[in-house]
């Protein structure tokens, strides 16, 4: 939908490579790896490489489909308004309600820790104190809210800073792994196949660890808006973004493998992993290094779950399924900044909040396995609107078969299995937390709908329409959908009345 107010965000302020820094600093290598090495490797043993690259063959299915989607429709919303208009808008709204909770729940998640890492880099005690811990956490957060309050343009460059810094780490520790050499085994090959796993049960809990490894890049779909040529830039940047992120996650995966023991990965667990890593390649300095590394990457994607969230509330503005102040764009900025104010002001009450579930590790670990249900089950949904989407294209060529059906159907097939084995696996406070949030969404979704909001009828996304009309304009042909032109045989759109939006192309 178009915004009413005759204001939206800034268009062409973004670039091919700005986008893909933004997709390697929204999956977050260095927190991702802090956080999550220890519980991979101690749920899959020597088989943590091998899940990673395993769940990265379903999660390249989601990127391709975030990819040939928004060649259809550039929306600041993107799974929101895909969903909405090939699946149904009930299951669009909740993709962004999803995405919304998750996101917000992140806010907590990320925060907390990077106060608790900034600490340790002054005196380790103070990192075990989680009301200093929240304290600084919330003066990081601030720090990035007014960042993404400021414009896109500030946004990408302290992301160019933060995120430049944390990569440069990150490769010095990759080179000085090759040249340490091995500690606890050498290298095998049969790391990589499924030889370690225990079973199909081994291999599903390895991957409903790893899939979460990737979470962030689709931040490029919410930008595609606000960058050049959109409809093309933001799935090539995702897919770069995606495949930067699996080689730093193989490599460090793979020296943990090497250098340390299993019982050493046991003893430090979390965050405290990779500073031993770092300690074991670069005696001295390189523990705290790698703290460094951590936080930068926790400070960066706080960044990018901004600018998610505040897109995504943004077209739900726009769109009247939320309040439409939240569609309101600053004039100076060309940001959403009520939506900016609203999710600043909900996470700083949340940090309080937080406090109630005790240590740092422990809210991580119950904000973590909620954001996984929900991450689950936007991307599985997203996947399933790219086959439905492009259904009519599918046979025309092997190409279109495999990445416009196959790849993409086995990703949300992936993502929904993940999304139902967490039901079981997870424990009562994170599937409250996750499903709660999920259902609360019901109320703002029937409230609109019997407001007769127009995003509850939809103009339906269609690849062999959206082409046509594409085709149309670029060569000045007959209307795409006039009986008498060239394209007679396309069933015809939905014309709006006069007095009505709908959810089209920005």
């Amino acid at each position: 939908m178009r915004n009413t107010s005759g204001r939206g965000l800034r268009p062409n302020a973004l670039g091919t490579f700005d986008t893909v820094v933004m997709a390697v600093a929204g999956s977050a290598p260095a927190y991702t790896l802090a956080a999550t090495t220890a519980v991979l490797v101690g749920a899959v043993g020597l088989a943590a490489p091998a899940a990673l690259l395993y769940c990265a063959l379903p999660v390249l299915g989601i990127v391709l489909a975030y990819g040939r989607l928004g060649r259809l429709d550039a929306n600041a919303g993107a799974a929101y308004s895909w969903v909405g208009r090939t699946l149904h808008p009930f299951l669009g709204f909740l993709c962004g309600w999803a995405l919304v909770v998750s996101t917000t729940l992140f806010m907590v998640a990320g925060s907390v820790p990077a106060g608790a890492l900034t600490l340790s880099l002054f005196d380790p005690a103070l990192a075990e104190d989680t009301w200093a811990a929240t304290a600084v956490g919330a003066c990081w957060f601030t720090a990035m809210l007014l960042v993404v309050l400021g414009g896109v343009r500030l946004t990408v460059r302290a992301q160019l800073v933060v995120s430049g810094v944390e990569l440069v780490l990150l490769l010095l520790f990759v080179l000085g792994a090759v040249v340490h050499g091995g500690a606890a085994a050498a290298f095998d090959w049969s790391w990589l196949g499924f030889g370690h796993f225990d079973g199909v049960s081994g291999f599903a809990s390895g991957a409903l660890i790893a899939a979460f490894y990737y979470w962030g890049w689709d931040v490029t779909s919410n930008l595609s808006e606000e960058t050049r040529d959109g409809r093309r830039t933001a799935g090539l940047s995702a897919l770069i973004g995606v495949g930067v992120v699996f080689l730093l996650f193989e490599a460090f995966t793979i020296a943990v493998n090497v250098i340390l023991t299993a019982e050493e990965i046991t003893t430090h667990g979390g965050a405290g992993t990779l500073a031993l890593l770092g300690e074991a390649i670069w005696p001295g300095a390189g523990g705290k290094l790698l703290v460094l590394a951590v936080m930068l990457s926790t400070v960066a994607t706080l960044e990018t779950t901004l600018i998610q969230v505040t897109r995504t509330l943004f077209a739900m503005g726009r769109d009247r399924t939320v309040p439409a102040a939240f569609g309101r764009v600053h004039r100076r900025w060309n940001t959403p900044w009520v939506a900016v104010a609203v999710v600043g002001a909900v996470a700083l009450a949340l940090f309080v909040a937080s406090n109630a579930f005790g240590s740092v590790g422990a809210i991580l670990a119950g904000a973590v396995g909620a954001m996984g249900l929900q991450i689950a089950f936007y991307y599985g949904l997203a996947g399933l609107a790219a086959v439905v989407a492009y259904r009519r294209l599918l046979l025309t060529s092997v190409r279109d078969f495999v990445l416009g059906g196959v790849w993409p159907l086995a990703g949300a097939v992936f993502m929904l299995w993940i999304f139902c084995e967490s039901l079981t696996a997870l424990p009562a406070a994170s599937l409250c937390v996750g499903l709660g949030g999920l259902a609360a969404g019901l109320i703002p979704m029937i409230w609109y709908w019997r407001r007769g909001s127009s995003y509850y009828r939809p103009a339906k996304l269609d690849a062999v329409r959206a082409l046509a009309a594409e085709t149309g304009r670029t060569h000045g042909s007959h209307d795409p959908y006039d009986p008498a032109g060239p394209y007679g045989d396309v069933p015809r759109q939905h014309r709006p009345a006069a007095d009505e939006t709908l959810a089209t192309d920005f």
